[in-house]
């Protein structure tokens, strides 16, 4: 109880118990429920966003004269269920500087992965990866310890996706689809769509049988996002 009220205030009920104040029978029962909700927040990583969100807010609204929200929404964060959701998800991040005007190519874009990786590429001889990522994968590679891509055709799809996304034009798409995306069988079109994000997924990403397992284990009949996976990644036959 004393920990949780270093960060908020609490009911006046609260304050009483703390300041040891004699309570009836049923007050204590109820200062009771209200330590047992304390101690399931201060374990629960949304809370735990929501208070450093509130922090950051006063302290960026402070510097600069505002008052506002901090950030759009607290966090997100969804299931990879399977290869295709995960190469989705990495391009996706990597290409969040050019959205945001922060960056004009990959290689520029600062505290990216892909801008790790391709400057390692450039500075080392032997063309390996960097030993803080994990690596993608190669001839006698471990393919449980690296990612289930070549980096070479990894590279092509997020340029690729960074001329078509930032020019958000159909006609402007290169007749050159990288390899990867007939390989793991993904529509451009769905897939222009999805490097936008937005709302399409929310719990999980998956191929459309790897959506219904993960509803199926959730105890759920519907999951968000399972009419965009059907199309966005093809059964594989």
């Amino acid at each position: 109880m004393s920990r949780w009220t270093r960060l908020f205030t609490g009911p006046l009920l609260v304050q009483r118990y703390l300041a040891a104040d004699q309570l009836s029978h049923s007050e204590l029962t109820r200062v009771d429920e209200f330590a047992e909700e304390y101690r399931n927040r201060l374990t629960n990583i949304s809370w735990f966003m929501r208070c450093l969100n509130e922090y950051l807010a006063r302290e960026a609204n402070q510097e600069d004269g505002c008052k506002d929200r901090f950030w759009e929404g607290r966090f997100k964060s969804q299931a990879l269920l399977d290869e295709a959701a995960l190469l989705t998800c990495m391009a996706y991040v990597d290409l969040n500087p050019l959205r945001a005007e922060m960056s004009e190519t990959p290689e520029g874009s600062d505290y990216t992965s892909i801008q790790e990786r391709i400057e390692n590429l450039a500075g080392s001889e032997t063309r390996k990866q960097p030993i803080t990522l994990m690596p993608f994968r190669s001839q006698g590679q471990n393919p449980a310890k690296a990612l289930p891509y070549i980096l070479h055709d990894y590279l092509e799809l997020v340029d690729w996706s960074g001329r078509a996304v930032r020019s958000d034009k159909k006609s402007s798409i290169r007749s050159d689809i990288p390899p990867i995306l007939s390989r793991l069988e993904i529509d451009s079109n769905e897939w222009l769509k999805t490097m936008r994000w937005n709302n399409r997924f929310y719990r999980a990403v998956g191929r459309l049988e790897a959506m219904k397992t993960f509803a199926r284990e959730m105890g759920q009949q519907w999951v968000q996002g399972l009419f965009t996976c059907s199309r966005l990644f093809h059964s594989v036959s």
